[in-house]
């Protein structure tokens, strides 16, 4: 585990990270410290996180070491299609039992390993260490090594416990493995000044190939997506990529940086998400690639097919508008490109009354502001009631959302569609963004949501549950807003912090007393982030908030 420790330290310090831009390299790595706790990671856990940015490379068998309910549940959790082999959507795991827990499941691991190249023949097998063998000790890096030397087959190991820190880390961690054990280990057949990396795309619902025949027309390669519809051995010659483009900066900041390090393969963060942003990425892969050698002519055919592409968008998307007319949005995305699809919505002449930004950085912020306005309605942290009552006042039309909050709109009889990860349409690039506004109007306007929001007519509407759920929500406000005092009080008994149940008003006067300015010296004074983590980011916008409030003369960093 010390190995461990290590690589997360090293991820932790990423300077490439939009949170950690402004910092100190002694902030970094002091301001991201989390414990390496066994218990709750909410949210999804690290392993999650791995074997979610993995799994999407199709002809890659992918063994969780541990027991079936960690391959359970996160087998095919993303909507990610294949164009090639269908292996990587069969669940392998070595549903280790109490027995392998005292005497060890490395055994049980090799064995299985043998079992799926003999009747599988994969290219290479990715083994990910999950929280039970961890603890117990069980060594995936030299059973994986073993195994490569008796049956000359790349097995890669994924050292991601559950137990180390939220999805996100697992994410990283996933890179990491990648980046040490695979990149750099094949040679293309061939390669072209235009070939491309595409980091940190997994292919929903196909979405990839709704831009691949764009950079197909202008001669652009995608030598290597991780991990959309990804091969192994396309992984590992990625280093021969002339550019690179992000799409989730969030999840492999750290495989994009250090491959620009390494092998000096210039990278931006881009998006496909609307009409105006998938032109702008376009560009930009472009400008990147001429900058590397590739003939001047391609910019110009670029900003033609720019131009053609745009139209016909532009136009399919003309007669949406005055349908959409006055029609309000409230957008839960759950992930950090909350700014492209509100451009999106913008492009199809829709309002955003409230957009999430629980999972995104600074830049991501700022960018929503210049979209929206400086007075956007940006949301840390709604509860279901908050939703509930935004769409019961009328306040949204209709809201998109991730799955888990689809109950949210049904209770309120409102139209939901989803955005996130388990979605059914693909909605990037030109031809998606037309999917997307033909989607929401098809929710907006299907006639079922007049039938569902009638009483019955035995019913009294005032009566209903929706309308005492309303009142009692509305005297609550009402008492609140007479007596200034008690919504303080209200207001400071907001749960912060649920693993160690710390409260807002703890944490203020913690970060008052002590002029603390890190997250790390928040959780010293009040355990608050002592748990899964999750609050991290609601503890930086209570620092924040407090700092734009005080004296700079007083915020001294506490030791």
């Amino acid at each position: 585990m010390s190995s461990l420790s290590a690589t997360i330290q090293g991820v932790f310090n990423e300077p490439g990270c939009g949170k950690n831009t402004n910092k100190s390299e002694a902030e970094r790595k002091k301001g991201c410290t989390k414990q390496l706790q066994p218990g709750g990671a909410a949210g999804g856990c690290a392993f999650d996180g791995a074997k979610i940015a993995l799994q999407p490379l199709t002809d890659v068998a992918h063994l969780v070491h541990g027991p079936i309910a960690c391959e359970g549940n996160s087998w095919d959790n993303r909507g990610a299609r294949s164009s090639g082999s269908n292996i990587w959507r069969t669940g392998f795991t070595t549903d280790i039992n109490e027995t392998d827990v005292v005497f060890g499941g490395e055994k049980r691991l090799f064995k299985a390993i043998r079992e799926i190249i003999e009747k599988y023949d994969p290219p290479a097998v990715f083994v990910y260490q999950t929280c039970v063998p961890a603890m117990i000790g069980d060594d995936i890096n030299a059973v994986c090594k073993a195994a490569r030397e008796k049956f000359g087959k790349p097995v890669i190991p994924i050292n991601s416990p559950g137990f180390v820190g939220p999805k996100n880390l697992g994410n990283k961690l996933a890179g990491e493995a990648i980046l040490d054990h695979v990149i750099g280990t094949e040679e293309p057949d061939y390669t072209t000044p235009y070939d491309i990396n595409i980091i940190g795309e997994y292919n929903l619902s196909g979405e990839l190939w709704q831009v691949k025949p764009l950079l197909d027309e202008l001669g652009i390669r995608i030598l290597s997506c991780l991990s959309g519809d990804g091969k192994y051995r396309e992984v590992a010659y990625s280093h021969r990529a002339r550019a690179a483009m992000m799409v989730c900066s969030k999840a492999m900041i750290n495989v994009a940086r250090k491959m620009e390090e390494r092998y000096g393969i210039p990278f931006f963060e881009g998006s496909f998400y609307g009409i105006g942003d998938t032109s702008d990425s376009l560009r930009e892969i472009s400008r990147l690639l001429v900058e590397r050698g590739a003939p001047d002519e391609l910019l110009g055919r670029t900003e033609a097919l720019i131009a053609r592409e745009e139209a016909r968008a532009w136009a399919a998307i003309e007669p949406y508008k005055p349908r959409f007319k006055g029609k309000k949005v409230l957008l839960i995305t759950g992930g950090v490109k909350s700014w492209s699809v509100v451009a999106a919505l913008q492009e199809a002449g829709l309002e955003l009354v409230g957009t999430s930004v629980k999972k995104s950085t600074r830049e991501d912020k700022e960018k929503i502001k210049e979209l929206m306005g400086q007075d956007a309605h940006m949301i840390e942290d709604m509860t279901p009631r908050e939703m509930y009552k935004m769409l019961k006042d009328a306040r949204a039309d209709i809201m998109l959302s991730g799955g888990r909050s689809q109950f949210v709109a049904l209770k309120a009889a409102m139209p939901w569609l989803d955005i996130n990860q388990e979605r059914h349409h693909a909605y990037m690039g030109y031809v998606g963004m037309v999917e997307l506004v033909r989607q929401i109007d098809k929710a907006l306007y299907n006639p079922i949501w007049e039938q569902v929001r009638r009483a019955a007519p035995w019913d009294d509407a005032s009566q209903s549950w929706q309308a005492r759920a309303i009142a009692q929500m509305d005297a609550e406000a009402a008492t609140l807003a007479a007596d200034p005092e008690r919504a303080e009080a209200v207001r400071r008994a907001r749960k912060i912090c649920n693993c160690k149940s710390v409260d807002l008003g703890t944490i203020e006067d913690a970060i008052a007393a002590h002029g603390l300015t890190m997250v790390e010296s928040v959780r010293e004074h009040t355990e608050a982030s002592g748990g899964c983590g999750a609050c991290t980011e609601r503890i930086e916008g209570v620092i924040a908030s407090l700092s734009a409030k005080m004296k700079p003369a007083a915020l001294v960093a506490a030791e």
